[in-house]
């Protein structure tokens, strides 16, 4: 473990140098990277020279157990059983740091909410849904963009789509993602009976599109002559321009202009729009395939939590949590359940070996 920490110090150090440097200063997107992978590794580095310190203090502790004075030898060994109880849980703490994170977590999110079964009351609930993260999105800060809209007929919202922005966002949020079911007596039930209904949450790290910096060495480029219309305009030199990019298997070309010089400044422009294209194309099918294996089919027997009105509980399915504060968690109060889903998938990871 010792090896591992000391490598990721060596690692700190570098990345702290880093910032420093006036070509990472001057590049915007570089230095957010490297300022993000400080922030990450200072954690563990700072615990790490906690614990560093507290091995030393174990060293010399134990020396002092070969004093000839006894009152010394005692406190020594007090000191030696004090810092061993230090050592234990900074080693469980440090275990847990070692786990590697991942890399999503800190992206933002699109979060969606959708009514399913249930008609006019699971839209009602989607929009209570939609008020318990709300608040709980202003309580940790983040700012939030509405993308659509589209509202229940007696209320609430059949779905909607947002944005949001912050801090670990996807990391507090992915265990959001499913059906979420409630248990109560609708507005419209006459008869006082308690109905089942369903909303579905997803939630999806935010795809960044990757900015286009095309190296020479990933094109290939051939000339050719244009076809023309003859006479006097007869193409006699290879003004066309046909770009390859390699990675992507992206051609463009262009026999618009007279000279090569301009062909290939229109070609170029011509790859660049049909490579980003590709990724706005690869980044939509990537967030519709996960939306569709995060919601499941939105029925109320196919659920990640139980929302029970009559009884005050909420119920986590899948950590077997049970609260009975139903009414402070509809009003933001979620960080608990959010936590404990944390922990649990945490302590999994170390069951795992991970």
């Amino acid at each position: 473990m010792l090896d591992k920490l000391e490598a990721i110090y060596e690692r700190y150090v570098y990345v702290e140098e880093q910032l420093s440097d006036p070509s990472v200063i001057g590049d915007i997107n570089r230095y957010k990277k490297v300022n993000k992978e400080y922030k990450d590794l200072k954690q563990i580095v700072e615990v790490y020279l906690h614990y560093k310190e507290l091995l030393g203090n174990l060293e010399t502790s134990n020396e002092m157990l070969q004093e000839e004075d006894e009152e010394m030898r005692e406190m020594a060994q007090m000191e030696i059983e004090d810092l061993k109880k230090q050592k234990e849980e900074m080693e469980e703490q440090i275990k847990i740091l070692l786990i590697p994170k991942d890399p999503e977590d800190a992206s933002d999110v699109i979060f969606e909410i959708r009514s399913g079964t249930g008609g006019d009351e699971a839209s009602l609930f989607a929009g209570d849904l939609y008020k318990m993260y709300s608040r709980y999105f202003e309580t940790m800060g983040w700012k939030v963009d509405v993308v659509s809209i589209n509202e229940g007929t007696v209320g609430g919202y059949n779905k909607l789509v947002l944005e949001v922005k912050g801090e670990e966002v996807f990391g507090k949020l992915k265990f959001e993602s499913g059906a979420h079911r409630v248990q109560r007596v609708p507005k419209t039930e006459s008869q006082g009976r308690v109905h089942t209904s369903a909303a579905t949450v997803a939630v999806m790290p935010k795809l960044e599109l990757e900015d286009l910096n095309i190296n020479k060495a990933d094109l290939k480029v051939d000339t050719f002559r244009s076809s023309g219309a003859g006479g006097q305009h007869v193409n006699k030199t290879e003004s066309g321009v046909r770009f390859t990019h390699l990675p992507t298997g992206v051609v463009a070309e262009s026999t618009d202009g007279r000279s090569q010089i301009k062909n290939r400044e229109i070609a170029m422009q011509r790859l660049i729009d049909k490579i980003r294209l590709q990724q706005i194309e690869s980044h939509n099918s990537k967030i519709s395939s996960e939306r569709r294996s995060l919601v499941g089919s939105g029925d109320r027997s196919d659920k990640i939590r139980t929302y029970n009105w009559p009884q005050n509980r909420v119920t986590d399915h899948r950590i077997n949590l049970t609260l009975y504060n139903l009414d402070k968690i509809i009003a933001g109060d979620i960080d608990g359940i959010i936590e404990a889903l944390i922990v649990a998938e945490t302590a999994k990871k170390m069951q795992e070996g991970v």
